[in-house]
Parts: C-alpha cells; sequence; structure tokens
C-alpha cells in the first residue's frame, strides 16, 4: 500500500478505534443530541411538534450537526497532539504533513456520518418525522460538506497559532445551530440578520438540499434559480480561503518556535 492509501486508512482506522474505546462517551453525546433536538421542537411549536416543520428543522440539525463535528475535531484535535506534545512529531514525519490533515478530514465525515445517521433513525422512531433518501441531494450535500471542512482548516489554523481557542470554536457552533436556519429557515430573519447568516457555512448547503429533499426539486431546478451556483461558489472560496489561513497559520508558528508548544 502507497503512503497516501496507508496514511488515509490509519487516520480513520484511528478514529474508529478511539470512538469505539470511549463509546459510552460518544452514547451519552447522541443521546445529548437527541434531548436538545426535542426540546428545541417543542420550544419552537410552544409546547407541540409541528409534524410539518419537523422535516425541515431535523435536516438542518443533521447539517448543522456535521459542522459542529468539524470545528470541534479540527481544533480540538490539533489542541490535544500540541497539549501532549506530539505536535512538532507529525511535523517531523516523513508523509506531508497536509495529507495527514485530510486524512483527519476523510475520518471525521466518516464517524459524523455515523453519528447522523445514528441520530436519524432514533430521532425517526421518537417523532413523527422521515427524511425521504433522494440521491438528488448527494451533489449539494457534497458541495456543503467542502465548504464546511474548507471552514474546518481555517479554524485548524488559528488553533496553531493560538492553540487554545475552544471557547471561540463553542461561539462558532452554538452561532451556527441558531443562524444558519437549521432550525428556522434564514427567510424569516429580519433582512440584516438575513444577510448575515447566508455567508455563514452550511446556510446556503441547508437551502439548497430542503428544496431538494422536503419540497422535491430536482438539481436543474435549483441550477436555474441559482441557490446552487451560489452554494458551489460560496464552497469553492471556503475551501480555499481555509485552506490559505492554515497553511499561514502553519508559517507563523513554525516561524515564531511555537508550534509544538502549549
Amino acid at each position: 500500500m502507497t503512503a497516501a492509501p496507508l496514511v488515509l486508512y490509519n487516520e480513520v482506522r484511528k478514529e474508529l478505534i478511539i470512538t469505539w474505546n470511549y463509546r459510552a462517551n460518544t452514547l451519552i453525546e447522541l443521546l445529548t443530541l437527541v434531548f436538545v433536538f426535542v426540546f428545541i421542537s417543542y420550544f419552537a411549536g410552544g409546547g407541540e411538534i409541528d409534524s410539518e416543520r419537523l422535516p425541515g428543522s431535523l435536516l438542518g440539525f443533521l447539517v448543522w450537526y456535521y459542522a459542529a463535528f468539524a470545528i470541534s475535531s479540527m481544533s480540538g484535535g490539533i489542541t490535544g497532539e500540541a497539549s501532549i506534545g506530539t505536535l512538532e512529531q507529525l511535523y517531523m514525519s516523513p508523509v506531508p504533513t497536509w495529507l495527514v490533515f485530510v486524512g483527519r478530514v476523510i475520518a471525521t465525515f466518516v464517524k459524523a456520518t455515523a453519528m447522523v445517521a445514528l441520530l436519524g433513525v432514533i430521532l425517526a422512531m421518537i417523532l413523527p418525522v422521515t427524511l425521504p433518501l433522494e440521491l438528488a441531494a448527494l451533489p449539494p450535500f457534497a458541495l456543503t460538506m467542502v465548504g464546511l471542512f474548507g471552514f474546518g482548516y481555517a479554524i485548524g489554523g488559528l488553533t496553531l497559532v493560538f492553540k487554545q481557542i475552544s471557547s471561540v470554536s463553542g461561539l462558532l457552533t452554538n452561532v451556527l445551530l441558531f443562524l444558519n436556519g437549521a432550525l428556522l429557515p434564514v427567510h424569516h430573519f429580519p433582512v440584516w440578520l438575513e444577510t448575515i447568516a447566508v455567508f455563514l457555512p452550511t446556510t446556503q448547503g441547508i437551502i439548497v438540499l430542503r428544496k431538494v429533499v422536503i419540497d422535491g426539486a430536482s438539481l436543474i431546478a435549483v441550477w436555474e434559480d441559482g441557490s446552487m451556483v451560489v452554494l458551489a461558489v460560496q464552497s469553492i472560496l471556503f475551501l480555499v480561503v481555509g485552506w490559505a489561513l492554515f497553511n499561514v497559520g502553519e508559517r507563523v508558528a513554525k516561524r515564531s518556535g511555537t508550534l509544538g508548544q502549549y
């Protein structure tokens, strides 16, 4: 097996082993997400579950979880390695560091997908909600993930420089939950807040995914109305800018001699 596939395989395998070894913590995290969604649904419905709005809210919530996972895993992984003194060893490896981080992105996606699948099944069992599996949703979903992990790289660049940014990660995660249209479509927001929301990662992805999955729109329709075009441009920008910020963070940490310090 050549270096690249081996690195990617090892990163995914390591993530799954850690998840299984600490499965009690994973289970508690999963149950917490279930309770959070159920309680938010009750509050949003004034003490009742609005079955008409529930599928759209669930779709947004699951996409938000990918965002929360990408942010926390990228920043938390780098912080953890810096705190135990293995971050510099990672950069001394003969394998390109960027390849290792790509492997971690893939590992994060695999774990998050497994969690989202379990979360969706549990919520479908206790709430009157189902999400149809539409093949047409794959392209907008893929574009959403591209932009999201680009945003994760930007957070990783900040972490390389400042090491401990858990408060920033927590703030971003909470902001995304309430402002990216996960629970309430952004067209219900005031104009000024909607303008801000559309520039956040996953907002446009949720908009397009709702059109395809909930409203039954075709890929041609979302392309012609411009929403898919906006998602593609925005995702590419997030990836390019995020990757650039990550490289800048690497250079700053190396030049200041603080790459492995915590």
